[in-house]
Order: C-alpha cells, then structure tokens, then sequence
C-alpha cells in the first residue's frame, strides 16, 4: 500500500520534468509549442479523473514522501536558472521565450509554490526555509509569514485577504489580495518585532522576515540579470506574475463564498477536489480542509472530509474555469453552497463538526 501511494504521487514530476527538458535541450528550431501539451493533457485528465475518496495509510514512513518534495525544490531551482540561459542565448524576443514563460511560470505554480506551502506547514526549520526560498523564486516570499500567521488564523473571515468572498469575482480577488496579504505580511513582523505601525526606516525592521525574503528574491532576479542580462531577467519577472495568478486563483476557489461560524477552522470551511489526479500531481493539496483543520499533517496522510463542499472539478480544470468562465464558476460553486447551506445560505443554527469526529 505505501509503494502503491508513493508511486501514484511520482504525477508530481510531469510538469517540472517536462519543462526541464525544453530549458535543457534549447534553442530549439521548430515546434516549441508541442512543449505546452502536456498542461493541456494535465487539464484533461483532471476532468476526467475519477474521485478519490479513500483514507489513506494509517501509518506512512514520511521519508520518501519528503525525498519527493527535496527532488522537486531541487528541479525548479535547476528550471529557473536553465531558463534564464534559454532566454540569454534566443534572445527575449523569441519564441521559445513566450514557452518558457508558460512552462516555467506554470511548474512554479502547480510544483514550486505547491511544494514550498508543504514545506512552511513542516516543524523542521530547514524544510521551512526551503519553502521560503520556492516563494523567494516567484518573488512572493511574504506569502511564508501571511499564510502561516495570517490566512491560517483568519480565514473564512471578513478579515482575511485570502479569503474570496461570495459574488466576488477572481480579477477583483486578485487586485484586493496581492497587495493586502504583502500587508498583512508586513503587519503581522511589524507587530512580532514590538511595534505594528513603525515606520519603514525603523531599524528594528533589519530583523523583518518579509525585509529578508524581499532582499533575498531581489538579489537572486539580479543575480540573473548579472549572469544572463536583463532578457533573463524580464523572463523571470513573467514567469514569477504567472506563478502567482496561479497561486491566487488556487486561494480563490479554496475558500469562496465560505464564512468560518466557530473560532477554528472545521470541515466545512474549505472547499475540496475529488479529482484522484489533482490528489496525487498537486502532492495533496486538493484535502485542503483537513490541512486546515490539521496544518502540520504531511500531504500523504492527509484525509478525506465528507463535509466539506466540493468543487466541480479538480485544480487543472478549475483555474480555467475561474479565470475564463468565472460566471459558470459563481454558478456552480452558489448551487453546492446552496445544496450544503453553507456561506449565504447557512442554516440557522447548523453546527459545524471537526473532521476528527463522525458528524
């Protein structure tokens, strides 16, 4: 049973394996564009999946779980820089660079940014610091200190940024988010170094997390712009905005139209993906309400909450879905609300119970 999960979680390595391959193998004479089918397959076999509903293993020898994710930390650090030279050697008005854009901005959102959000939930410091330096790679490392400290305290609340509301559509959630979580971010080290509202000048400021992960993510953009010229650097700065819409739009579908009843975060509180496909490429993202019931749980244990709402289809078919066809989108995420009585439509005096517990 362990090797049957551990294989079916190999998924993961499409994507990044794929795109390693264009950014290794380049320049490259004619049809680059082949390069971009495997997303589209990726999208197809997500609304095909069939559901995956099963518990997993009550006990999983995490070790080759997490040799899985330090591969993956390790491929799209290699992606980034093998790009960068792509892009150095075709020149940035190429082509292959729109591919690579499309390639690496996409496997930093669907592997980097979803390996480091595993990596930051994990107690061991040097795991969370490599999940820093993931969203260092799309130059949204801020998102480390506001999803751990903020989205995870305040979600499913008027409060939180992360959290889009009913009727809300994702072009107004994308412009309200991106600058209130750097906010949030900034607040919430403003606040744990002893004063929220110190101004920037302030030296205490030097010992700011969101200070370090700006000056870090910046220094490695100029880094390539140093090694491979200021081609390389626009590329990463197209890749990096790519990375983060795909981000945003995973937060987006994540929590819509939800509004948290109790002072923690239940099973009905997040949306879930059935999709067996999503499961295993996304390295369990789609369980997403019993990682917020349960943040530290490693992505192979964690489990199937029945009373959760579920989306209409896994995370490959839902960002096309919320990006292009947002009206569809409202209507089928309102008519599982409605169908749950959940966000507007919440019964009076419904109660909520925790995933650990028959309801």
């Amino acid at each position: 049973m362990v090797a049957r999960t551990l294989a079916r979680h190999l998924l993961c390595f499409v994507l990044p394996v794929t795109t390693l391959a264009f950014v290794a193998t380049g320049p490259h004479e004619r049809g680059v564009g082949w390069w971009l089918l495997p997303i589209a397959l990726s999208i197809a076999a997500d609304l095909a999946s069939p559901a995956a509903r099963r518990q997993p293993p009550q006990v999983l020898p995490l070790r080759p779980f997490d040799a899985i994710l330090r591969a993956l930390v390790a491929l799209q650090l290699v992606n980034v820089v093998l790009a960068a030279r792509l892009v150095a050697i075709t020149g940035f008005f190429d082509w292959q660079t729109l591919v690579a854009v499309a390639l690496v901005g996409t496997t930093s959102g669907y592997s980097g940014i979803v390996v480091a959000h595993e990596l930051i939930h994990r107690r061991e410091p040097r795991l969370r610091l490599l999940g820093r330096g993931l969203m260092g790679l799309v130059l949204y490392e801020h998102f480390a200190t506001e999803h751990l400290r903020g989205h995870h305290v305040r979600v499913g609340t008027p409060e939180d940024p992360a959290t889009a509301r009913f009727g809300e559509s994702f072009h107004a959630f994308f412009r309200r988010t991106v600058p209130a979580q750097l906010r949030s971010a900034w607040r919430l080290e403003a606040a744990r170094l002893g004063d929220v509202e110190m101004p920037w000048w302030d030296r205490r400021l030097l010992r700011s997390r969101v200070v370090h992960g700006l000056v870090a993510e910046w220094a490695f953009a100029l880094a390539l712009a140093g090694v491979f010229g200021w081609g390389a650097f626009c590329f990463h700065l197209l890749q990096a905005a790519w990375a983060v819409r795909l981000l945003e739009c995973v937060n987006y579908f994540e929590h819509w139209g939800l509004v948290r009843s109790g002072p923690r975060a239940l099973g009905m509180d997040s949306w879930d993906a059935n999709s067996w496909f999503t499961l295993h490429t996304l390295v369990g993202l789609s369980r997403h309400a019993d990682h917020h019931a349960f943040a530290a749980r490693p992505y192979p244990q964690l489990r199937f909450v029945a009373e959760s709402p579920k989306l209409p289809a896994g995370y490959f078919g839902m960002v096309p879905l919320a990006m292009v066809h947002n009206r569809r989108f409202q209507r089928l995420m309102t008519a599982e609300l409605r169908r749950r009585g959940l966000g507007p439509y919440r019964r009076t005096g419904q109660s909520a119970t925790p995933p650990d517990h028959p309801s």
